[in-house]
């Protein structure tokens, strides 16, 4: 099932990668159903926030028609970052699914966990390394291309 909807998170990730974006994507996940889908725009609106946990959040609220998301899964392709990891925790999301771990930002174990930081009043289950392979080759291939260049 995780396999699943990582697939929809990568196909997410490639929708970034063709507006040369990095190739992030996530998907959110309630009662077996993408909700919300975003990808890495930081590029393109010039927006720091602009991360696809970001995007997929707010749209998922917006389905819900609640900031809580308590019962919801989100998946991403990369390991989340402090930003997106407080926002996760913010939005009472209970468990996060990612693929690639982050050695410059990871806060879902690699750096940090602010996802399962107990002093907190929220928590996340952390599930990682779903499709690694796939989602790190992304990030990889695209990064070679930018050296390239």
């Amino acid at each position: 099932m995780h396999e699943e909807f990582m697939k929809e998170a990568i196909k997410e990730a490639k929708k970034a990668e063709e507006i040369n974006e990095v190739p992030i994507g996530a998907v959110i996940v309630y009662e077996g159903n993408i909700i919300a889908r975003g990808y890495n725009k930081r590029e393109t609106l010039q927006r720091s926030d602009a991360h696809a946990e970001m995007i997929a959040i707010k749209e998922a609220n917006e389905h819900i028609g609640s900031w809580r998301l308590e019962e919801c899964t989100l998946y991403v392709t990369l390991e989340p970052c402090p930003m997106c990891a407080g926002a996760i925790v913010q939005s009472r999301i209970p468990h996060v699914v990612f693929g690639a771990s982050d050695p410059k930002a990871g806060c879902g174990g690699t750096l940090i966990n602010l996802m399962q930081e107990t002093r907190f009043n929220h928590q996340a289950t952390v599930e990682e390394g779903i499709l690694k392979e796939e989602c790190s080759q992304l990030l990889k291939d695209f990064f070679k291309k930018l050296r390239n260049k």
